[in-house]
């Protein structure tokens, strides 16, 4: 369920989240990307759905709207504030720039507005409000006769019969999710992580991969190197006055982050921007990665974003009512006692 973390923060929680299981995933969800318009997120035609089509045309066809280099007009951050973005994308960005920006990042993405998943507002209306979108690589779409779709609806239960480890990204793939907050036609982003997976031919180290990180966002808070049972995590914490925690900050341990995009962030005013990346050793040779996920959270602003949108949907909703008792009082016939 969504709804408070605790006293003082907020809690993004989902429908999507799948569980770990070695270096896959078991049996994730895909969100339907292929026939999803970017942008306005409007579906496109249904002409032609019965018909097959490579991941390109695909791709082509929910891409129609999409103008690259992206264009962002709103405010870069301060010359010395922390890193903050994941490819060009981070908090603060609208919700029709981030989206932009992703699909500029590759030519084979597709984007829709995210459901099933969101922050539980205390306000009327808060379900109408788009709180975020999903990007994924587009898949072909295979036209399946009965009998094909019933064989896959059968191999999909025994694979959950037996907890079978099931890859969400196919080499070479990559899938994104931004959380925003605001009312409609205001959505600013408050989080967005990213995860790749590794083409067999492009497997950087863990080194180099570390190495890389470390120059982008410099000095992290943590960095937890990889042992029995932990993963290789960076992590680069800061209070919302932009100072990095450090071991000896109260702040220490508290302002956690999330690099995963089907997982959920949590907000608080007590932290600021935090930045985490995490790593998935091979298998076969713990020294290369096979994926690996990095997010970026403004906590405190995301809060304030929250706080603000519930007041000014409440407001709204106090706006109709008393709208709606003035109509009543002007044009209502007197009762018949």
């Amino acid at each position: 369920m969504t709804g408070w973390a605790s006293p003082s923060a907020f809690a993004l929680s989902i429908g999507l989240a799948a569980a770990l299981a070695g270096c896959g995933k078991s049996e994730p969800v895909a969100p339907p990307l292929a026939a999803a318009k970017p942008a306005t997120g409007k579906s496109p035609s249904s002409a032609g759905t019965e018909q097959s089509a490579s991941a390109e045309e695909v791709a082509r066809q929910a891409r129609a709207d999409v103008a690259c280099p992206a264009k962002i007009v709103s405010p870069p951050r301060a010359e010395n504030a922390a890193v903050d973005d994941v490819v060009g994308v981070r908090p603060g960005l609208t919700y029709e720039e981030a989206m932009n920006a992703v699909l500029c990042s590759n030519p084979l993405l597709v984007a829709g507005p995210a459901t099933g998943r969101g922050f539980n507002l205390k306000a009327p209306t808060a379900a109408t409000l788009r709180q975020g979108f999903v990007a994924r690589i587009a898949e072909p779409r295979v036209v399946k006769s009965s009998k094909q779709i019933l064989q896959d609806m059968q191999r999909d239960t025994i694979a959950r019969g037996s907890n079978a480890v099931r890859e969400d990204l196919k080499p070479g793939q990559m899938k994104w999710y931004a959380a925003t907050m605001g009312l409609q036609g205001q959505e600013r982003v408050v989080s967005v992580a990213r995860e790749e997976r590794f083409a067999a031919d492009q497997t950087p180290t863990i080194d180099s991969l570390t190495s890389a990180l470390l120059k982008k966002y410099g000095r992290p808070t943590q960095d937890q190197k990889a042992s029995s049972g932990r993963l290789p995590l960076l992590r680069w914490a800061y209070d919302p006055f932009g100072r990095l925690i450090t071991e000896t900050s109260p702040l220490y341990g508290r302002c956690m982050g999330s690099s995963d995009p089907d997982a959920g962030v949590t907000l608080s005013p007590d932290c600021g921007i935090v930045v985490q990346a995490m790593l998935f050793p091979q298998r076969a040779n713990p020294g290369l990665v096979d994926r690996m996920q990095v997010g970026v959270v403004d906590q405190a602003g995301g809060y304030r974003a929250i706080t603000s949108t519930e007041q000014a949907l409440s407001q709204i909703d106090l706006q109709r009512r008393t709208q709606e008792v003035e109509k009543a009082s002007k044009n209502s016939k007197a009762p018949t006692l």
